[in-house]
Order: C-alpha cells, then sequence, then structure tokens
C-alpha cells in the first residue's frame, strides 16, 4: 500500500501526515507508523518503500510483510488486549505498549480520542527516543483528529487503494 495523495486533503490531514511521515524520517531505527482508530480502522500508514526506494543499499524490512494493514492490525490488537488487561487489572486506560522481540520493536501509545498510535521499529532503536517522538506526535494529532478528520482520513486510504 502507498501513502495517500495528500491533494485535495484539509490542512489537518496534510499536517498529519507529514507529523507521521517526519516521525519514520527523524527518528532512527523506526520502520514504520500507523494510526487507527478506537474501531481499528487504519487512518494513517506511513510509506517506508518510498523513503527507502533511492538509497543506494538494500533496504530493510519496513514493517510486518511490509504493509501498513498488517501494522495496524496488529497496533489494534495489542490495545485491545492491554485496554481489556487494564480493565480487568482496575488499572485506569493504557497509556503506552512495548513489545520487544529478537528482531524488532512495537511501540503503542493511546491518542485522546481512542485512537492508537503504533511504531515497528528495529532491535537496536532508542526506545526513549522513540517514545518520546511519539508523545509529540500524540500531543500535537491528539486535538485535530475529530470525527471529521477521521472520516477523511479513512475515505482517502481506501481511494489509494
Amino acid at each position: 500500500m502507498t501513502a495517500p495523495s495528500t491533494c485535495g486533503l484539509s490542512s489537518e490531514a496534510r499536517n498529519l501526515q507529514w507529523l507521521l511521515s517526519n516521525l519514520v524520517e527523524e527518528v532512527p531505527g523506526v520502520h514504520s507508523v500507523t494510526v487507527v482508530s478506537s474501531d481499528g480502522l487504519m487512518l494513517l500508514s506511513s510509506d517506508p518503500g518510498h523513503r527507502t526506494a533511492a538509497a543506494a543499499e538494500p533496504a530493510p524490512p519496513s514493517g510486518p510483510r511490509g504493509s501498513g494493514a498488517d501494522l495496524a492490525t496488529i497496533v489494534s490488537g495489542i490495545g485491545s488486549l492491554t485496554a481489556g488487561a487494564a480493565t480487568l487489572m482496575e488499572g485506569g486506560g493504557v497509556k503506552q505498549t512495548m513489545v520487544t522481540m529478537e528482531e524488532g520493536s512495537v511501540f503503542v501509545m493511546s491518542i485522546s480520542d481512542g485512537s492508537l498510535l503504533g511504531v515497528h521499529a528495529a532491535p537496536d532503536c532508542d526506545m526513549g527516543v522513540v517514545a518520546y517522538h511519539m508523545a509529540l506526535f500524540v500531543g500535537r494529532a491528539g486535538h485535530v483528529l475529530t470525527p471529521e478528520l477521521r472520516r477523511e482520513l479513512r475515505t482517502s486510504l481506501e481511494s489509494a487503494r
């Protein structure tokens, strides 16, 4: 899947797409990023293939099977599982979740409207730097991710297919 065209999008949608692309390009070790709505639908996805296509050396793995939809599915599942666990444990809302594996990491952070920000990163990434930049994204995106903007982003992704 490729990133949706920003032509015809509102300034808020273009700004969120820019913030997402910037997170991938500026944070060392980040392969791909996605935003998933509270009902599990992908709203935004980075395009790591576009970022690495011009590189002279072979591209590193860009995400789960290279698909933003796969990362969105993983993020939605992790979000649902941790929310259920928090309810059972009477722990309140889940703010962030991190899964570290031998060959990578997945970070999930809540956005104020129930949406989730998910990041797939290299195993040697600086977790503190990734979490910091995710928090910046959430702080900037949380107040503009209205129902209207979510609808616009979803429509844009569907038309890009």
